[in-house]
């Protein structure tokens, strides 16, 4: 009787608590300014004219999806309202939708590295999110059953070692690392050669995010990119960068002068949870090619997933999610979450 009282309460209890936002619903929450200003622009004109183009173009430029990107998407989208005779805004923001989800589109082999052995070189300036998200990644494999090392090749600033330490014990996942000012060359060549001999199946090398000029800078970097290709050249090879998604146009521009000393694979696009105004994400991906793979919208390990294109453009355009895609997002979501607190 006693136990059968508990169930009944602590069903009630959990019926009155208020249910925990998925991933999902706080990334809709973080893009609420964008959606509304793109929201007016297609509600405020009852007929296709120049006025609503000369709005919708201003929009999306401060909406950071940047001065080219709007550019190719407005000439795309005039060139079909005309060619499909469409005069209402409505229709035209459908075509809209369509377009952006065609050029968000990450590629099929996009995740193939996870599947290891692999080497994953995360790059960006400091203050970005870059050890953070290191830790996230690492929490988020070893959750899945893969053996991640984590190499601190950043030597260069202060305390970024003890902080990649932190985030490798929170994740449960071992470190290589060496002495503040040290060579990153040789503590990433350690690593190379530790997750050979352990049998690791995605090493997380971390890299300085500044040198006392930018020249210094990507030589390193490019440095360690040549050390990987001699010491390790059969592992798969993922360059990412991570871009702070409040800085609008200065992260493309990172982005670019990065994509020039290494060949970046993909984007981790972070810090979208409150002043980000989200077509930043669009711009990179349209005006450099290089896709956004993870998304970041929080400082708990499980705020980093995988970017999901279409789950971004309904959030950025106020449409319904596809509600079992969803689920399924935020159930993994909270499995990984269970995983690590185990």
């Amino acid at each position: 009787m006693k136990e059968e009282m508990n169930r009944e309460t602590d069903g009630e209890l959990n019926e009155d608590r208020p249910k925990k936002k998925g991933f999902f619903a706080r990334l809709r929450d973080s893009l609420s300014r964008t959606r509304a200003n793109l929201a007016g622009a297609f509600t405020r004109y009852d007929r296709i004219d120049e006025d609503f183009w000369e709005e919708l173009e201003e929009t999306m430029i401060l909406g950071d999806i940047g001065v080219q990107a709007t550019d190719r998407l407005m000439t795309q989208l005039r060139g079909e309202v005309k060619e499909r005779h469409i005069t209402e805004p409505a229709q035209c923001r459908e075509l809209l939708i369509s377009d952006i989800r065609e050029k968000m589109t990450v590629d099929g082999h996009a995740y193939d590295f996870e599947n290891g052995p692999s080497v994953v070189l995360v790059i960006g300036v400091n203050g970005v999110g870059k050890t953070t998200s290191i830790g996230k990644l690492a929490g988020s494999y070893r959750a899945r059953g893969k053996k991640v090392l984590i190499a601190a090749a950043d030597t260069f600033r202060a305390a970024a070692g003890e902080q990649l330490a932190e985030w490798a014990a929170r994740a449960g996942v071992d470190m290589i690392g060496g002495a503040e000012g040290s060579d990153p060359g040789s503590v990433l060549f350690d690593a190379l050669q530790a997750a050979r001999s352990r049998g690791t199946d995605i090493l997380l090398c971390d890299t300085a995010g500044r040198l006392h000029n930018k020249k210094n800078l990507m030589e390193e970097l490019h440095k360690l990119d040549r050390i990987i290709g001699r010491e390790y050249p059969e592992a798969m090879r993922e360059n990412l960068v991570v871009l702070d998604g409040t800085t609008g146009q200065n992260a493309l521009s990172q982005a670019r002068e990065f994509n020039e000393v290494t060949d970046l694979t993909g984007i981790i696009l972070t810090k979208m949870d409150g002043t980000a105004k989200g077509g930043i994400a669009i711009a990179v991906q349209s005006e450099l090619g290089i896709p956004v793979k993870f998304i970041g919208i929080g400082e708990k390990m499980e705020d980093l997933q995988r970017f999901r294109p279409d789950e971004y453009v309904d959030a950025l355009f106020d449409r319904p999610a596809d509600t079992d895609n969803t689920e399924q997002n935020e159930e993994g979501a909270d499995g990984q979450a269970q995983s690590e607190e185990r």
